[in-house]
């Protein structure tokens, strides 16, 4: 029998009491300190405490001749240089307070600007289960991540530039990245405009690419370079199919099925911005670079770029409030799942509801939580290839939400 997949516990971050980021140019005059209100988060605004859910994520790792994958069907087919790893996934995204009024001092006549951010760690964990096809199974993790999401103001000297967003990370792999875009200004009505993206590797530096695409692909094919090796199970599940394979997005699509979600803030970011950007970038350990042989570079894994594309929905969800006397105390309700067969804890978020008055008869009431998507593109380079590693998403809030007494009038 299949273990059953609990909530994973993923990591929390906080900050100390009272902790805040402020200049200290007037205290070190020894002047009153500053008491400037901290700039303001925007959107970032969202980014509140821990949210949860499920993904999927495709990674092509190098395969070594020395240490190699083996796989139930051997000798697989395919170039033996690579593995396509798939990964159905949970994961825990926490967000700390916000971090106060970052000073960055301008260089003669560019005025200094003042950030905002909000500190973040996120965990995921594998819960590929082969025996059902489905994400089931006991949990390994498989990715942590600390970071720091930042609001840039606008600066009107050096550079000329709009507000942008920055995000900040660490992987353990041994990259870095900084990765900014400029900050949205409007939202949209309705779903988020997911477009589809490929996996597909493609030789370096190529313009437009072209594409190479492997065995492994094939979702039907049983003796390849791929873990899971057969997928029979999971196409019977629905859960890795070849249109999930060949635009992983379609998992976040098919999330959405069922739910009614008012509006959507996108937020687009890359290391490799577009001008008049100017920063960004990816950094990687010796490892991964590779080394140098005859001009050539023989990088193992070398993170080159990364784009990713965050949307930001509000969802309705109609509650129904059972009879209660007024003063019998707040009631935990679990707001309907459109997500069937998913985890538990990943389904839909739960609401804290203590009505004002008594309800004599059962009242429907619409209430609102807010759902974090995102699509993430990481470009690896090694062997004469260019290859996509993707990573979706779907998460709710963890923690139960306070419904106000207003919804009730």
């Amino acid at each position: 029998m299949a273990a059953k997949t609990a909530l994973p516990d993923g990591a929390t971050i906080s900050l100390p009491s009272g902790f805040e980021i402020h200049g200290v140019t007037s205290k070190l005059l020894a002047k009153t300190p500053s008491t400037t209100p901290a700039p303001p988060l925007r959107v970032l605004d969202n980014f509140k405490g821990a949210f949860v859910g499920n993904g999927f994520n495709t990674i092509f790792r190098p395969q070594s001749s020395v240490t190699p994958t083996t796989f139930p069907v051997s000798p697989p087919r395919g170039t033996p240089d690579n593995v396509l790893e798939l990964n159905l996934t949970a994961e825990t995204l926490s967000f700390a307070d916000a971090l106060g009024s970052v000073p960055n001092r301008g260089l003669l006549e560019q005025g200094d600007i003042f950030l905002s951010g909000v500190p973040y760690v996120q965990t995921i964990n594998d819960v590929t289960n082969p025996a059902t096809g489905k994400a089931d199974g006991v949990a390994t993790g498989i990715h942590f991540e600390p970071g720091l999401w930042m609001r840039v103001p606008a600066s009107t000297t050096n550079p000329v530039l709009v507000e942008t967003l920055n995000r900040m990370a660490s992987i353990p792999h041994g990259t870095t990245i900084n990765a900014q875009g400029v900050a949205p200004t409007s939202t949209t009505p309705g779903k988020p405009n997911i477009p589809d993206v490929n996996i597909t590797p493609f030789f370096i530096g190529t313009n437009p690419p072209q594409f190479n695409r492997f065995p492994n692909q094939d979702v039907n094919s049983k003796d390849t370079l791929r873990l899971p090796q057969d997928l029979t199970k999971f196409i019977s599940a629905g859960t890795i199919t070849q249109d999930i394979l060949n635009n992983p997005n379609l998992v976040l699509k098919n999330a959405n099925n069922g739910k009614t979600i008012n509006k959507t803030t996108t937020i687009k970011i890359q290391t490799n911005p577009a001008a008049p950007q100017l920063g960004g970038g990816t950094a990687n350990i010796d490892f991964l670079v590779g080394g140098n042989t005859g001009g050539t570079k023989k990088p193992n894994a070398e993170a080159v770029q990364m784009n990713a594309t965050f949307w930001i929905s509000e969802v309705s969800h109609k509650l129904t409030i059972p009879v209660h006397a007024l003063g019998q105390g707040p009631l935990e309700i679990k707001a309907p799942s459109p997500v069937a067969g998913a985890p538990d804890g990943f389904q839909a978020p739960s609401f804290i509801v203590d009505p004002p008055a008594a309800i004599t008869a059962p009242k429907t009431i619409t209430v609102t939580s807010t759902q974090i998507q995102y699509s993430q593109t990481v470009i690896l380079n090694f062997a004469p290839l260019s290859w996509p590693h993707v990573s979706v998403a779907t998460l709710i809030p963890k923690d139960p939400i306070k419904v106000p007494s207003s919804v009730f009038s």
